[in-house]
């Protein structure tokens, strides 16, 4: 639909240059009606031309009907009494035309683009709270890989962060253990899992006597100094945790290009880099003087919340880039990474090929040692997408400003920061998933579950995953108990991770989500699985059609050149404007394309998750309203036909956006 619509929004506009001499035409839009009685397609140019024109819309939407002549898959233009332009669509070509691959891509080709998301602290088992920031940025990048863009997709992994440096003082000072007892711990245990209660129990160590922070500070700079067993055992347990949140998103249909590790931007100097640029060009100065002395801090532009720096007049707002003791802080190794993506550094990292994914892609890392000659070039990116929450929005801003101030401000423009809000529990979830919330307790009286890592109080993503399939299992079990045990939990597995993404997706990214387990697995209503169905449905008429009349889908729509068209044109005005018609549906799966480029354009995902719900709307409608293998009129059971093939391809592409995957059968 959206090809059609910029050719129509082209024509008019010569149009009008042709008829009334206008050299620039004003901005109109050329929309799809909410009433199909209003014709296809609506246009509003002779809204904007009055008043330049000095003449009542109604009159310029006469005069341009009558100049458009011919327009090629238009079969009729009227000029509404109330000044639209209404556009009919030559139907059975519009429909044949896409099912036979015959339409160009409408959507411009987009320049290298990096998604940078996920981005988990390598010391403990991926949780709930992660969820959503993965299937976000996975949609982003499918939805802009639709769009034609390059799409590098980066995983960025805190190898030096204070996370891994607690889970080394719990080996160490709670369980007393050497990198000798971590290797056998991880080949003994659910590494991750143990992990995730060890990580808990330091918190509570660290509360129990604010001098064990020395222990912490310690380690952290051992890490950061690549110094004896503490590096050791950090780069253990970073590499065996990347590996399992790997294993994990892997089972949620996401995958990676490159993990950007932070100690390979300060083994490779590219923060000592980046640092002498920022001194060169004034963007960072030496505090001499307050509880800032002897930092390196960068001036704060805009408001900068909470975790901006004031001094004793509140006129200075400073963020400290380097600490005193010579520290960088992670603001000061995002700026540097930023640089790097953009290709702004003048140096590259190295490469080591990591592991090989569920489809054989590579996957490959960062490394400080001899780089893979094989490995493709990466960065360079034209735009970034940085997939972190709300909450890092200052930070964010940092990256934007730093660029500002070296003289990049397209690239400031370009850098994006995609937040979004947290997840929480309903209390049925969190009951089912084992919290124990007393009935007079503040937590009792929030109408949401809040969940917290750092006590432990959070839902691993494999548990949730795990007890999804289960439910699914037993649900595929009773509709179809002819099914294999190994089919019974693969189509249960597809359905659970529709039930996840899809939930994560259908909110405006600007509010947080509750989670629920049984609003997500319904197989009714706005959700995954109910999407789901709605495909395995129209793939279920096509085998039956094939196996009682032996007629794949290119026998049916070879054969309707020659077929009667009432079907889909409609033989009066009521078949015409039915809302559950066939071709409601043909129109309502157009719609893809013009979908995908809201959503590149607003990054509000909620547009594509409402888009697919609406279509297996029109789709269950239209199924329930009209028979199909059981019409007795040959003609109309092959357009009905045709119309399920175009709907069963829209909205698998659809769901492919979101990661998800359509089952045989449900």
């Amino acid at each position: 639909m959206l090809s059609v619509q910029r050719q129509v929004h082209d024509a008019i506009a010569g149009a009008v240059r042709r008829h009334y001499g206008v050299a620039d035409v004003p901005p109109f839009a050329v929309e799809v009606p909410p009433n199909r009685a209003l014709g296809d397609l609506a246009v509003t140019v002779a809204f904007q031309l009055a008043r330049t024109l000095r003449k009542a819309p109604r009159a310029i939407a006469q005069e341009l009907a009558g100049a458009l002549g011919d327009l090629p898959g238009i079969s009729r233009v009227v000029a509404a009494p109330n000044g639209y332009l209404n556009l009919y669509l030559d139907r059975p070509s519009f429909l044949l035309a896409r099912l036979r691959g015959d339409v160009a891509a409408a959507l411009a080709p987009l320049e290298k683009t990096i998604v940078e998301h996920t981005a988990i602290n390598p010391n403990k088992a991926a949780h709930i709270g992660h969820l959503r920031n993965a299937a976000l940025g996975d949609t982003l990048a499918r939805v802009l890989r639709f769009s034609g863009a390059p799409v590098e997709v980066q995983n960025y992994i805190d190898d030096l962060g204070v996370q891994v440096a607690d889970i080394i003082v719990g080996f160490r000072e709670l369980e007393h253990q050497t990198l000798d007892d971590v290797r056998r711990i991880a080949e003994t245990t659910r590494f991750d899992y143990h992990c995730w209660d060890l990580y808990s129990r330091v918190t509570e160590w660290y509360e129990g006597d604010s001098a064990r922070l020395t222990v912490r500070a310690a380690a952290l700079h051992d890490l950061e100094h690549g110094a004896g067993d503490t590096a050791a055992i950090g780069a253990f347990i970073v590499d065996r945790i990347v590996r399992a949140h790997l294993k994990t998103m892997a089972r949620l249909n996401i995958e990676y290009d490159l993990l950007t590790y932070e100690g390979d931007i300060l083994r490779l100097q590219f923060w000592a880099h980046a640092f002498e640029i920022l001194k060169a060009q004034g963007a960072v100065f030496l505090q001499t003087e307050g509880r800032l002395a002897g930092c390196w801090v960068m001036r704060i532009e805009e408001d900068g919340g909470e975790s901006a720096a004031t001094d004793e007049s509140g006129d200075a707002r400073e963020k400290v880039i380097v600490r005193s003791n010579g520290v960088v802080t992670y603001v000061g190794k995002d700026i540097a990474n930023q640089f790097w993506k953009l290709g702004l550094l003048g140096r590259d990292f190295r490469y080591r090929l990591f592991s090989r994914q569920v489809d054989g892609r590579p996957l490959w890392a960062t490394t400080s040692e001899a780089s893979d000659p094989a490995a493709p070039p990466f960065g360079h990116a034209r735009r970034i997408y940085n997939v972190i929450d709300s909450r890092q929005m200052y930070l964010q801003a940092l990256l934007s400003q730093a660029l500002r101030t070296l003289g990049h401000p397209q690239e400031a423009e370009n850098s994006v920061h995609f937040s979004y809000e947290m997840v929480a529990l309903s209390h049925a979830t969190a009951r089912e998933l084992g919290y124990r919330i007393a009935p007079e307790s503040e937590e009792a009286r929030k109408p949401f579950v809040e969940v917290s890592g750092r006590r432990g109080l959070g839902v691993k993503v494999d548990d949730l995953l795990d007890l999804l399939i289960e439910k699914a299992s037993s649900e595929v079990g009773k509709r179809n108990p002819e099914f294999p045990d190994a089919e019974r939990r693969r189509v249960a597995a597809q359905i659970a991770v529709a039930a996840i993404r899809y939930f994560m997706l259908k909110y405006s990214r600007s509010k947080l989500i509750v989670f629920d387990i049984e609003e997500a697995l319904s197989f009714e209503g706005e959700t995954g699985p109910y999407l789901q169905y709605a495909v395995v449905r129209a793939n279920n008429i096509l085998l039956k059609l094939h196996e009682r009349e032996g007629l794949t889908e290119a026998d049916v729509v070879g054969a309707l050149d020659a077929a009667n068209a009432g079907e889909i044109i409609g033989a009066n005005q009521v078949d015409q404007d039915d809302p559950h018609s066939l071709w409601a549906v043909v129109l309502e799966a157009s719609r893809l394309e013009e979908t995908v480029d809201q959503v590149v354009r607003t990054l509000e995902f909620s547009v594509l998750a409402k888009f697919a719900f609406g279509l297996a709307q029109t789709f269950n409608a239209f199924y329930h309203r009209y028979s199909i293998l059981n019409e007795e009129q040959v003609e109309k059971k092959r357009w009905r036909a045709a119309g399920v093939a175009y709907f069963r391809a829209q909205l698998t592409r659809a769901l492919d956006l979101m990661g998800i995957e359509v089952p045989s059968r449900m």
